[in-house]
């Protein structure tokens, strides 16, 4: 690109022309005047954007080109011209260089590489091209100050390379031109942006802004700046939405396409690498577009720029935060800009305005930034030229120890001191590093309504890159004007956790709640953590709690089966009080009073052996629980079991004197309960030796609470304990059911049939729902089944009885009850 704009700036010069029969003639076929000049012993030449555009010429070569035509004065532009010939003026009056001058050439590059590389032609020319139209002999010329656009600069660097010119910018803050090889001669009063990028990048991460948009100029400055930005954001949360290109050559087509891509994106912060000349067009289509809610953030290219401060552009602008040049203090540059002649420079006036009122931003010294650069570019010439001239023949730094010819002083001698120079100006020291940048230091300004409906530019912070890493940013949050935080996703709250999506950036997530068990803490947590064992998640899943621990309590469902327990033992020894009150009555003796009684202090146990199992475990209860409740029923099971052998064996006694009673004598019977007691308790006996029951934690079952629980040991043991008590009941089941149809008004063995029947429906049930319950459930599914057994052998053994005894006491008679 930039070989184009040479060979179009060179036609623009000067073209050989042959004549048919004549003598070859170098003849100048256009001219290129400078906008000020002063003559001196030394000349340095200035390139300033005195207009922020211009209207590219026809070039079919077919005649001769017009004269190049620049567009939208820049006051502030000027401002920066007329700084330098303030310098030059200042340094000519003082001692800095006595018996010497300094004069100029200074050009306007209306903001366009191709007109930068005219002038650099230009200054090279002389003072004037007329003066020497066929480049025949070199000029005075021993330093270039400029250029303001970094796509300028390049262009002006390779065209004073060869003549090893130094060149000093004032505005152009690429971070191409840290390269030595490719830009020998350059140095720069602005930091690069290596250092503007990374401020950039710091603001982003500190305001949260981790959602946002690139807008470039299509030039090195630009492109340079986005790749340090991206660069700078890696590792960081901030995102990209989009990037786009404002073209060098301005197209309202490709504006208006990355004005849509804009207003459509939901990021809300654009930051823009840019000059002025391409901004001022770019942001009318803005204004006209009617977009707001855009949070801009600027590069020190257009954050001053003076062009955007009217009022109309406040509605879109305000609140605009970007790094700003250092500003300084130029003492007498207001009075010099009022007193010199700039009235045929000016835009046409009606002759009633005021200079301070129509031209605020040519005469606002209030603050000066770029002007201050190029002041100070001025003075590190004329400190540099003053080294030089201070040499001494056999001190000097060039070949044999010698000086330069003050009389004939070359530009690369001038750089050997420049690149040295070190000198103080308004209290801050200026100086170069090997690569030709200054101290980096940046004022961070804020864009907010003034007094009078315009735009200030008003200081909330700094950013100083000398200081150690994260400490360079100082910002006064409480003075800053904003827009909405601009972001992809909102933030994860604790409780929840981030989920990229797929194929999106990974500013774009989803917020995933945290499972159960699980927390998170903290705001945007990229996982969420386990608790410890002991602990759940609570129900926001902020922090881990310590887990519900259960067991059947003396709370309601305890309290019921306690009721129920206790009412049963009492009914059970209202029974035995009826009975023991009415023993010698026919039905008491009948149906054996000793067995009757032992079943009913069986059943008493019964019933109130289910209250060990409620409470929480410990290590003797969950030995008792299981032990004392197979004990007790296998007690009453065998002593029903014994007055079932009994009742079996009085009715099929068929002659008389037949002795198989006395197989079965009240010795006989207890020896039976004995044997049967004793086997279950034997049992028990080696449970609690080998693997007895013990208390543990089940964390398993359900993963948010602390279940205590009885595990039975060895669950051999415990199925063999309930298998003996089903095998007694079975085997009384069948002894009964075999004397159910035996003669007498009150045979026995049918409530035994029937008794046994649901005491074995019960057990039956209680396996499958044991097995299935955990916890409180299964200790509470075996109370039950305990307590609804004992109902069903009281009610059914003892029900029948009572009711002749208390109520039928006509048919308590043993007549009655022999029947046949």
């Amino acid at each position: 690109m930039y070989a184009l704009f040479l060979s179009l700036s060179l036609s623009l010069s000067l073209s050989l022309s042959l004549s048919i029969g004549m003598s070859k003639v170098c003849k100048l076929q256009n001219s290129f005047e400078p906008g000020f000049v002063a003559k001196g012993d030394y000349i340095i030449g200035g390139i300033f954007p005195l207009h922020y555009n211009q209207e590219m010429p026809d070039l079919n070569c077919t005649y001769r080109p017009p004269p190049i035509k620049c567009n939208g004065f820049d006051p502030r532009a000027f401002r920066w011209a007329q700084t330098m010939r303030l310098a030059v003026e200042e340094i000519n009056q003082s001692a800095l260089l006595p018996n010497y001058t300094l004069g100029y050439n200074i050009f306007d590059s209306c903001a366009y590489p191709l007109t930068g590389q005219r002038a650099a032609m230009a200054v090279l020319n002389g003072q004037s091209e007329d003066d020497s139209p066929t480049c025949s002999g070199a000029s005075s010329l021993l330093a270039v100050i400029g250029e303001s656009g970094s796509a300028q600069s390049i262009v002006v660097s390779r065209i004073l390379q060869p003549f090893r010119i130094p060149m000093i910018s004032y505005f152009s803050s690429c971070a191409c031109f840290t390269d030595r090889k490719n830009y020998p001669t350059f140095f720069r009063v602005i930091p690069n942006d290596d250092y503007q990028v990374k401020a950039i990048a710091q603001l982003l991460v500190r305001f949260n802004f981790t959602w946002v948009g690139l807008v470039r100029g299509d030039h090195e400055y630009g492109r340079f700046a986005v790749q340090g930005l991206l660069r700078e954001l890696q590792g960081t949360k901030v995102c990209v939405a989009y990037q786009e290109m404002i073209p060098l050559l301005y197209n309202r087509k490709r504006a208006l396409e990355i004005l849509q891509v804009m207003r459509s994106s939901t990021a809300n912060v654009v930051v823009v690498f840019s000059a002025e000349g391409e901004m001022t067009p770019f942001l009318r289509d803005y204004m006209t577009q009617n977009i707001t809610g855009i949070q801009w953030v600027a590069s020190e290219a257009w954050v001053t720029a003076s062009v955007f401060t009217a009022s109309e552009y406040y509605p879109y602008l305000g609140g605009t935060i970007g790094f700003g040049i250092r500003k300084g203090q130029i003492s007498g540059l207001s009075d010099y800009l009022q007193t010199v002649n700039t009235r045929s420079l000016l835009p046409s006036c009606s002759g009633q305005e005021t200079l301070l009122e129509q031209h605020s931003a040519y005469m606002n010294t209030s603050s000066p930034r770029v002007a201050y650069n190029v002041y100070k570019a001025v003075y590190a010439i004329a400190h540099s030229l003053h080294n030089l001239l201070l040499c001494q023949p056999g001190s000097g730094p060039f070949q044999n120890n010698s000086c330069a010819q003050r009389n004939n002083i070359y530009p690369w001698q001038l750089q050997h001191y420049l690149q040295e120079v070190t000198f103080n100006i308004a209290g801050e020291e200026v100086n170069f590093d090997l690569k030709g940048d200054s101290i980096p230091y940046y004022d961070i300004l804020n864009w907010q309504r003034g007094m009078g409906g315009n735009i200030e530019f008003v200081n909330v912070g700094l950013f100083d890159g000398t200081k150690p890493a994260g400490e360079e940013l100082l910002i006064q949050e409480d003075r800053i004007m904003w827009v909405p935080m601009s972001v992809c996703s909102t933030s994860c709250l604790p409780g929840s956790r981030k989920a990229v999506r797929r194929g999106e950036p990974v500013c774009c997530f989803d917020c995933v709640p945290c499972d159960s068990g699980k927390i998170s803490n903290q705001t945007n947590s990229i996982e969420c953590t386990y608790c410890p064992d002991d602990f759940w998640s609570n129900i926001e899943r902020t922090v881990c709690v310590l887990k519900i621990v259960e067991f059947l309590a003396y709370d309601s469902l305890g309290i019921a089966l306690t009721v129920i327990s206790v009412v049963g033992a009492s009914l059970t020894i209202a029974v035995f009080a009826v009975f023991f009150y009415h023993r010698n009555t026919a039905i008491v003796r009948v149906n054996n009073s000793v067995l009757s009684f032992f079943i009913l202090f069986a059943l008493t146990l019964c019933f109130l052996c289910s209250l060990v199992f409620i409470g929480e475990p410990t290590y003797w209860s969950c030995m008792l629980r299981h032990t004392i409740f197979s004990i007790t029923f296998s007690f009453c099971i065998s002593c029903i079991l014994g007055k079932t052998l009994v009742v079996l064996a009085a009715f099929t006694a068929t002659r008389p004197g037949d002795n198989i009673m006395k197989w079965l004598g009240p010795k006989q019977q207890r020896a039976i309960i004995f044997i049967c007691t004793v086997i279950q308790v034997v049992i028990c006996a080696a449970w609690l030796i080998e693997s007895p029951p013990f208390p543990s934690r089940n964390t398993q079952y359900e993963i948010s609470k602390i279940i205590l629980e009885c595990s039975v040991g060895s669950s051999l043991a415990f199925w063999c304990v309930l298998g003996y008590i089903g095998l007694q009941a079975c085997l009384c089941f069948i002894l009964a059911f075999l004397a159910r149809k035996l003669p007498g008004n009150f045979n026995e063995a049918k409530v035994i049939t029937f008794s046994m029947l649901i005491f074995c429906a019960v057990w039956l049930s209680f396996v499958p729902a044991y097995i299935s319950s955990p916890g409180k459930y299964a200790d509470t599914v075996e109370s039950f089944a305990i307590l609804a057994s004992s109902f069903g052998l009281l009610f059914c053994l003892f029900a029948p009885k009572c009711f002749i005894i208390l109520l039928k006491p006509e048919k308590n008679t043993r007549q009655h009850l022999m029947g046949k």
